[in-house]
């Protein structure tokens, strides 16, 4: 059965509560409907205001013990769990309420969130899902970490993962996931895990406050003399501690043989999610982890963004009109010669897509190296702002009631030149959710596959008065 095509989001709020492992903080968080185009996005209800965090890559800020997301000060902690949970109940639009930084740590798996979803069933949208494509296979090395994963074309999205910590109590393992809607049976009570002097030192570094052997697997890698037990039983609170065949504390048994193996694609699922959109591709991973997955998402973006061509069109061979050049002016004050944006194929909370068709009869080839036409790149910025402007303004309650002015730009690189004929792609992504008016974007405009303009824009919104 093909992936189904519409977004989702939950048919109706649902709340579940427990304690953070390295704060050992109680948490309460409200998984709660999204419109379309939302997105997952966390919501620090403990602040005022409260602050709203995306879950895109750009927004990682720690990945060195679970996967954590910043924005100025605040941060949300060990979202992996709830994002692979959110990503395997099939939704696209989700906002986690949550009243501290950190998500609970649970049994250490993703099952307590799947079971809490569940509770809230899901509802279907009516906007499309957009899928990620590509044409070619895509291949991303952290020679550092000794991870490769790789994204081959596939017709649907599965996931290839291979651990090897050059341990012999855990060995080298393989896991693999052909299809989503087996997440729940196979992989989602999949726990995390650790070696047991890792989990001594962070236990007496006080890392993991809300921790204890109930939320991992704990591996024994380096023998234990008979006198240290005692003080491991009373260092983690279990009388009977001892370790059984393959090198396992016994206070766990294995759900199966190679279950560190599905944690780590447990936490990939979760990871991937950060990409902002749904993939269709077999991803093959080598040696993953926190680090080498939001790696692997901010450098696949980087290469659609370079070759826009690797893309598989997932819109079709003509692309959808969101607004037309009628509509455009109901956004904008700009009027001929000097409205640079005919049409917008794209539109959501975070990112916009414009064209603009470049004609000789454009007023600027007059007197802009005659003899010579190309479009001025100031101009080329220009279009990029109005396609900005049509975004910050889209996500108002009332459009008509702004101005958009842009107060700063940055990092711009003139990569091409535009000339009569060409049709100019517009693409900005918001760099930041808008606070207090102020927009920042991420701006790149396109001839075919080529790159011939980026830059860093800054909007304020101001009211009309």
């Amino acid at each position: 059965m093909p992936p189904l095509d519409y977004q989702k989001t939950l048919a109706q709020p649902v709340v579940m509560q427990g304690v953070g492992l390295h704060s050992g903080a109680s948490v309460l968080i409200k998984f709660c409907p999204a419109p379309e185009g939302t997105g997952f996005v966390f919501r620090r209800t403990d602040l005022q205001p409260v602050v709203d965090i995306p879950a895109l890559a750009e927004f990682v800020v720690e990945t060195s013990r679970g996967t954590t997301l910043g924005l100025g000060d605040v941060r949300v902690l060990t979202v992996e769990h709830v994002l692979s949970a959110l990503t395997a109940s099939d939704l696209d639009n989700v906002i986690i309420e949550l009243d501290s930084q950190e998500l609970p740590i649970g049994d250490g798996s993703a099952r307590p969130f799947m079971d809490a979803i569940g509770k809230a069933g899901v509802q279907t949208q009516t906007k499309a899902r957009n899928y990620l494509e590509l044409k070619e296979h895509f291949t991303f090395k952290d020679n550092d970490k000794g991870s490769e994963i790789t994204l081959l074309p596939d017709s649907q999205y599965r996931l290839s993962v291979m651990i090897d910590f050059d341990s012999k109590a855990l060995g080298r393992q393989h896991a693999r996931l052909d299809d989503l809607r087996d997440f729940d049976k196979e992989i989602a009570s999949c726990r995390t895990f650790c070696f047991l002097h890792e989990l001594e030192e962070m236990h007496r570094q006080n890392l993991i406050q809300g921790g204890d052997l109930n939320n991992a697997l704990v591996f024994v890698e380096n023998p234990v003399a008979d006198n240290q037990w005692e003080s491991l039983k009373e260092l983690f609170g279990h009388p009977d501690l001892q370790f059984q065949s393959a090198g396992v504390l016994n206070h766990k048994d294995l759900y199966f043989d190679n279950e560190p193996a599905r944690h780590k694609l447990l936490d990939m699922v979760g990871d991937l999610s950060l990409f902002g959109q749904r993939i269709k591709g077999h991803i093959v991973a080598h040696k993953p982890g926190h680090q080498s997955n939001v790696a692997f998402v901010l450098a696949l973006r980087e290469h659609i963004k370079r070759s826009p061509k690797s893309l598989v069109n997932p819109s079709g061979d003509k692309p959808k009109v969101v607004f037309d050049t009628n509509q455009i002016m109901q956004f904008l004050p700009h009027r001929y010669p000097f409205l640079l944006v005919d049409k917008i194929t794209e539109i959501s909370d975070t990112h916009v897509v414009g064209i603009k068709n470049v004609s000789i009869n454009e007023s600027f080839f007059q007197g802009h190296f005659p003899g010579n036409p190309v479009m001025p790149g100031v101009l080329t910025i220009e279009a990029l702002a109005q396609a900005g402007g049509v975004l910050c303004l889209n996500l108002m309650d009332d459009p008509g009631g702004y101005w958009t002015y842009f107060t700063r730009i940055d990092k711009v690189k003139f990569k091409g030149k535009v000339l009569p004929g060409d049709t100019l792609v517009l693409k900005l992504n918001l760099m930041e959710p808008i606070r207090r008016g102020i927009c920042r974007m991420e701006a790149t405009a396109y001839v075919e596959d080529q790159k011939v303009v980026e830059a860093e824009l800054m909007a304020q919104l101001v009211r009309k008065s």
